[in-house]
């Protein structure tokens, strides 16, 4: 450590100014900026957290909700280390997650990339995801710091938090993760806290992250998230993201010459700089260490990690595991598994696994398995699908189509993104032009939905004519783009001439060409549900897929409701109507309602379970493997019930009324009953567990240890997570009827027990004190209470701090 400070401060000595002020800002969308005449390399950053987003191919693991869902603390610190292999595969330094903030709403458009609603889970999660990455030498940037809790209002909107619930709820997480890893970053956030922007809340950056909790890494602004020069910089912001510089750059050396900045405030923020620089051992000119990309062991790894996701929810008459001889797969999502979101931490994985094909592969011949759509589940028509398409892409350096391409490969769909840094190799990014050629084919005839947007200017031409003339060209962020729909009639295995071209003459950092399309049926031409039901019923058991389409629950905007979209509802209750036997398999990253719930023998949760979740969910569905996830999150039984239903979305301020009461909290101590509790999830065995062993008084800052034994009951080898939760008999504050204070997974075999041992410190049965400011632990009874899950509580034991 001597040594680095050292040489930070050499170099520190021998940057000018400009120089100075040059590390403060992007070089462009994903590299800082390098100094050679002294040697200092640029770091490239990448998307992520659930891959390293680029532009060709990575393993796509699961998401946020889904790796929570594990409540397996070493297993994801496994997942932390691939992701920094395939980040550096990519040629990247920083992969930007993990994402800890908290689930508040369950609309909320990012909550499958957040971990959890409980601070203490997700701060366990967050600190081993980040061990893993930078236990490789790739840097973390832990965000979004703080209080970005939904999509609606994120770019203007305040989140206004009293201080105690902003200490336990809000910061707990990433006060953990900061204080145990060190993240080389902390991303700030868009929105407002309290009325001031994340990005130049000295509250929260400097006297919160770097001066109370010790932080010596780089504060940088999510994409385009400042909005200040001397404000920014004298309250903690050190780096500004994208670049080339907006309020940094010569206007900081202007602050700086005119006086109107103490050049001292410079200096700080580029010694953070050169410390991420100096730590990364990255040179000018030298590789980066080796990486590797969708290895068989990252394949297995997200495999893996996927199945110990997959939560059960109900599972009536056990009738999972499957044992029966015909299967009816039905819905949407048995074929169009989601793997992931949308927005900045989507993955374009090498493949994608479906429910369908994995059981009928898993299956074979032995099981009579079938298949029926039902209905579909989007809102606006998704990716035209690769078996329609023969396509040959052509990029011109030039933008109007003159000379030979550049670039000219076949493309497996329309759906294309470009980033500057990446393009720019081969074309004038601010003028180029490229054209998809080729065939177009649909299986059946009838009206389609044809969708199209670009970010620039776009047409589109079928048999030679004009079906969309888009020009895009005056807005200036991917979120202003909108798309177009036009309704085309097509003929079934007609081959259609298709041509796309786009012009681009702007000097955005980015460029994108999609296309979706999908069948509009009529209402007396749709027969999917009844064809569904005449398939449920000659088959033993109807497994029902349904839940997201792509890009459903996204970065960018909110869910309108909780219900699963179109006829899905409809579907579901129509089968199992039909079949007594009907098994609900749900691919969702949220919470969603569930009408049907009494009507159908069994629920599993499979989440947006990255590029191997078929393969998992078929494996649990038919007993290889013992579901053992339990939920991060509460399922409420309607939106109205939820804690923050009264003040969302706000307006411009977004009150967070609810306090402290969030998630498990509201529930308790309101006494509703949820749809499925926190910590909820069933096995194919039974645990039982053993007396609690706990001290009956302690001191006030001694630690205690408590001991539990847990048995494995059933006739299968299961995994079990323990959950610990402490509560205050008697508090002078409000406070919530249990909080989780620690969990451990274990694994047993049939008749197999086990000793858990855990320890619990002062911060375990502590309050933020807003009059003290800081954590207080009161004097008097506590409950020490341990279950299977917030609302399954096996043992308990009571213990007097003195």
């Amino acid at each position: 450590m001597a040594n680095i400070e050292l040489r930070i401060e050499q170099l520190l000595k021998q940057l000018t100014l400009k120089e100075k002020v040059a590390l403060l800002s992007g070089k462009d969308a994903w590299n800082t900026v390098a100094i050679e005449r002294l040697g200092i390399p640029s770091l490239t950053m990448s998307d992520g957290p659930h891959g390293a987003r680029r532009d060709t191919p990575t393993t796509a693991f699961p998401t946020g909700s889904a790796l929570a869902a594990t409540w397996n603390a070493e297993l994801i610190e496994r997942v932390g280390v691939a992701l920094a292999e395939e980040t550096l595969a990519s040629n990247c330094d920083i992969l930007l997650g993990p994402c800890v903030n908290i689930v508040r709403h369950p609309l909320a458009g990012r909550n499958f990339e957040a971990y959890s609603e409980d601070p203490y889970l997700a701060g366990r999660i967050g600190v081993a995801w980040v061990k893993g990455l930078q236990s490789k030498n790739v840097g973390a940037s832990l965000k979004h710091f703080a209080c970005n809790n939904q999509e609606i209002l994120r770019f203007r909107g305040s989140s206004n938090v009293d201080e105690r619930t902003l200490r336990e709820i809000y910061l707990s997480q990433f006060e953990m993760i900061v204080k145990e890893t060190n993240p080389w970053t902390v991303m700030c956030s868009y929105n407002r806290l309290n009325g001031i922007y994340a990005s130049e809340n000295r509250h929260l950056l400097t006297e919160i992250l770097k001066d109370e909790w010790n932080y010596d890494g780089v504060v940088v602004s999510d994409w385009n998230a400042n909005h200040t020069t001397i404000e920014s910089v004298k309250h903690g912001l050190d780096l500004e993201m994208p670049g080339p510089a907006r309020y940094y750059g010569h206007l900081l050396v202007e602050a700086v010459d005119n006086w109107q900045l103490d050049a001292q405030v410079i200096d700080n923020a580029a010694r953070r700089l050169l410390r991420m620089i100096v730590r990364s051992g990255r040179a000018i000119d030298a590789p980066r260490p080796a990486g590797s990309v969708n290895t068989i062991e990252h394949q297995q790894l997200a495999r893996l990690t996927a199945e110990e996701s997959i939560t059960l929810l109900k599972n009536e008459n056990a009738i999972l595991p499957l044992r029966a001889k015909s299967i009816a797969v039905i819905g949407p999502n048995a074929v169009d598994w989601q793997i992931t979101g949308g927005g900045s931490s989507r993955v374009e994985s090498p493949y994608r696994v479906s429910p369908l094909a994995a059981l009928k592969a898993k299956l074979g011949d032995s099981v009579k398995v079938e298949y029926a759509q039902g209905c579909d589940n989007y809102i606006e028509p998704p990716k035209i699908k690769s078996e329609w398409l023969t396509l040959t892409l052509q990029v011109f350096d030039n933008a109007d189509f003159g000379g030979e391409p550049v670039i000219a490969h076949s493309v497996p769909m329309l759906d294309q993104w470009w980033w500057k840094d990446a393009l720019s190799r081969y074309v004038t990014f601010e003028n180029f032009s490229a054209r998809w050629s080729g065939k177009l084919v649909v299986p059946d005839t009838g009206r389609y939905v044809f969708k199209f947007s670009n970010s620039a200017h776009g047409r589109v031409f079928i048999d030679g004519q004009a079906v969309f003339d888009q020009d895009n060209s005056i807005t200036r962020t991917a979120s202003e783009h909108q798309y177009d729909l036009v309704e085309l009639d097509f003929v079934g295995g007609r081959a259609y001439d298709l041509r796309v071209e786009f012009v681009k003459r702007t000097d955005d950092n980015f460029a994108f060409v999609h296309a979706g399309m999908e069948r509009k049926y009529r209402p007396h031409e749709d027969q999917r549900i009844p064809r569904a039901v005449e398939l449920a019923k000659r088959s033993d058991v109807a497994l029902v897929f349904v839940g997201d389409s792509e890009n459903y629950e996204t970065e960018g905007g909110d869910r309108p409701h909780m219900d699963l979209v179109n006829a899905q509802n409809e579907l579901v209750r129509a089968v199992a109507h039909a079949n007594p036997n009907t098994v609900v398999v749900l691919n969702v990253g949220a919470p969603v309602t569930m009408p049907w719930i009494d009507e159908v023998s069994a629920i599993v949760l499979g989440y947006l379970s990255g590029m191997e979740g078929g393969n998992a969910v078929a494996s649990v569905l038919c007993g290889e493997v013992n579901p053992s996830g339990k939920l991060p999150v509460t399922f409420p039984k309607r939106l109205q019930d939820t804690p923050a239903f009264v003040n969302y979305p706000g307006t411009r301020e977004v009150l967070y009324g609810e306090g402290v009461f969030v998630g498990y909290r509201w529930y308790d101590a309101r006494d509703i009953a949820p749809l499925f509790p926190f910590g909820h999830g069933l096995s194919y065995t039974t645990f039982e567990y053993g007396d609690l062993r706990a001290p009956q008084a302690t001191r006030i800052g001694e630690s205690i240890q408590i001991a539990v034994t847990i048995k494995n009951t059933g006739a299968v080898a299961g995994k079990e997570i323990v959950q610990v939760y402490v509560r205050d008999v008697e508090s002078a504050l409000a406070r919530p009827p249990k909080e989780l204070k620690r969990f451990a997974k274990v694994a047993l075999n049939p008749g197999e027990s086990q000793m858990l041992t855990f320890t619990l410190d002062e911060r375990a049965f502590a309050f933020y004190d807003v009059t003290q400011a800081r954590w207080v632990v009161e004097p008097g009874e506590f409950e020490i209470l341990v279950g299977s899950s917030s609302q399954d509580i096996r043992q308990s034991a009571s213990i007097k701090l003195m």
